[in-house]
Formats: C-alpha cells, structure tokens, sequence
C-alpha cells in the first residue's frame, strides 16, 4: 500500500484541503448552534402542545448524534467511511427484514448478509470488477437458497424481498461507500449527503407555502406537487454550485451536466422517500423502528439516500470516473 493510498484510507491530515468540506462543516456547526433559539420561537405559541415541542426537542438532538455519525468517519479516513456505509447497510437490512418478515428465511437473510460483507470488502478493496460482479452472483444465490426449504408456496415471495433488500442495502447504498476510494471523496460525500437532506426539508417548506394538490395521496397524504416542483426549483442550483466547486475543470463542470444533476438528486431522493413510504403503507405501518428519536428507524431518516447513490454515482462516473488513477485491489493484491 502506497503513502498516498494509506493517507486517503487513514489518514485526517487532509480533511480540510477542499473548501466545499470546510463550508458543509460550518455550516452544519453554525446550524446547531442557531437551531435551539428557532425552536424556542417556533414553539412559544399557545398552540404549540407539549408533543410538539418535545418532538422537535428530540429531533434536534437525534441530528447532533447522526450528524455526528456522519461528519467524524468521512474526516477520519476513507476506510472509516466506508464502514459507516456499511454500518447503515446492516442497520438499514435489519430494519427492512424485520418489517417484511424477511428474517424468518434465515437461508435467504444470511446471503444477504454475506453479500452486504463482500460489497464493503470490493469497496474497500477499490476491486471494481468484484464489486459490479457481485450483484448478478448474490442474487443467483438467494434464488437458490430460496429452495432450500423445500417450500414452493411462498417461493416468489421470499426471493422478492431478499433480493429487493439485496438491491437496495448491499448493491445501492454500496455505490455510497465506492466514491470514498476517489481522492475527493471527502466533498463528494458530504455533498450528496447535505443535499439530499436539503431537498427533503425543501420538501417539506414548500409542501406547506405552496402544497394545494396533492401529489400521490394514496401512497404518502403529506407530499403535493407543490412541495415536489418547489424542492426540485431550490435543490438543483444548490446542488449544481456545489458540484461545480466539488468537480472544477472536469468535464462535469459545465451548466447542463452540472444542473442536470441537481434535477437527479432532487427527483430521484424524492422517489427515494416515496418508495419507503410505499413500503410502510402496504404494511401498515408509521415508521420503520423507533431507533432514533423523533425521526423513526434508520429507514426512515436515510430513505432517499439509498436511491440516490446509484444515481449520482453513474451519472458522475459517466463525466468523471470515480476513483480514476487509484490503486486497485489494495488488500487482495489478486490479478485478474
């Protein structure tokens, strides 16, 4: 392993060498420390109930912890990175087994794991080749410990869910954890991250300035196209300056590709939070634990991110390869 390989996986003596890293940084501090007065305003009303205030209370200090979760592994290093990546991939599969039922298939559910561990084992190892080969390969072998039981009623069922689960927590959100072997990694991450939360609080404020119609009522009461056109209008500038600042002199960095991906990541995480949404509503449910106070499950906090990754990583791979000139097969050593 080079020094320079070691440093990007190890290494936090470079945390700070981008500006849109120092500037997400700031700003995050700056939003704590100006949250707890927005909330003592909003809040002073008579209409305002204790639950209420409570509620919010709990949500802001829920994200000093994930923010916290957040922050300190993509500083760190990348290897710290994409740990955490595959922290939310098993906490996010824990969730969604338990949801569905899924973890009753023990044969179906311990695949899936395997394959979530090899994901972040190709991703540590920057083994691209593994990391593409592992979705076809996983996915043959939860069909075929789909049958181990013996049980042809329910088979269609159980392969569904492990796959689906497979998609979108070991496959998708692996996408996430491979942009932390591109030497930029740390601005890269941290801007799909702030955007995608950004669009959702978007969202939310326009829903509620401008939401008249609805937008899929049966699927999720709350959204409007209000809500939906107002987050896309806000995020996609946002996104395509940080972009710009983030992938300066690439071919990326031009006005069409750069808003282009604005529009993905506002789209797409809000597809993102309608899938989970979809999910829970055919189950029945609110939310998909009580994990973390105020928000729900890991699920519900980081839904549109598990859409999102895919998304940005191809279309940003398309203009500029991720983890172009690094070291490949940094542990393994293998040769194809």
């Amino acid at each position: 392993m080079n020094p320079i390989t070691r440093e990007r996986l190890f290494g936090f003596h470079q945390a700070f060498d981008s500006r849109v890293t120092v500037f997400l940084t700031i700003t995050a501090v700056v939003l704590f420390l100006v949250s707890p007065l927005l909330i003592f305003v909003t809040t002073r009303g008579a209409n305002t109930t204790s639950d209420k205030r409570k509620e919010l209370w709990d949500r802001y200090r829920s994200w000093i912890w994930l923010a916290l979760c957040i922050l300190i592994p993509i500083l760190a290093g990348a290897f710290w990175a994409i740990l955490a990546v595959a922290a939310l991939s098993f906490l996010s599969y824990r969730e969604y087994a338990r949801i569905t039922g899924l973890f009753r298939e023990r044969t179906i559910s311990l695949v899936v794991v395997i394959g979530i561990l090899l994901i972040t084992f190709a991703v540590l190892d920057n083994w691209y080749a593994l990391f593409v080969a592992l979705f076809p390969l996983t996915v043959a072998l939860i069909a075929t410990g789909g049958l181990i039981p013996d049980q042809p009623k329910g088979y269609i069922q159980r392969v569904g869910l492990g796959v689906l689960g497979f998609a979108l927590f070991g496959s998708a959100l692996g996408n996430l954890g491979y942009m932390a072997n591109d030497w930029n990694y740390r601005p890269i991450l941290l801007l799909i991250i702030f955007a995608v939360e950004l669009n959702d609080i978007f969202a939310y404020l326009c829903g509620h300035l401008f939401g008249r119609r609805k937008f899929v009522p049966n699927t999720s009461p709350n959204k409007t196209v209000g809500g939906a056109l107002g987050a896309i209008v806000l995020t996609t500038p946002l996104i395509a300056i940080g972009a710009h600042f983030v992938w300066s002199g690439t071919a990326l960095d031009t006005p069409i590709p750069l808003l282009g991906l604005g529009i993905i990541v506002s789209i797409v995480g809000q597809f993102g939070d309608l899938m989970l949404s979809s999910i829970k509503r055919d189950l029945g449910l609110k939310d998909t634990a009580r994990l973390i106070p105020g928000h729900g499950g890991i699920l519900d906090r980081f839904d549109s991110l598990i859409l999102v990754a895919p998304a940005v990583f191809h279309y940003v791979g398309y203009f500029v390869p991720f983890a172009a000139g690094q070291p490949q097969q940094i542990f393994s050593g293998w040769q194809l």
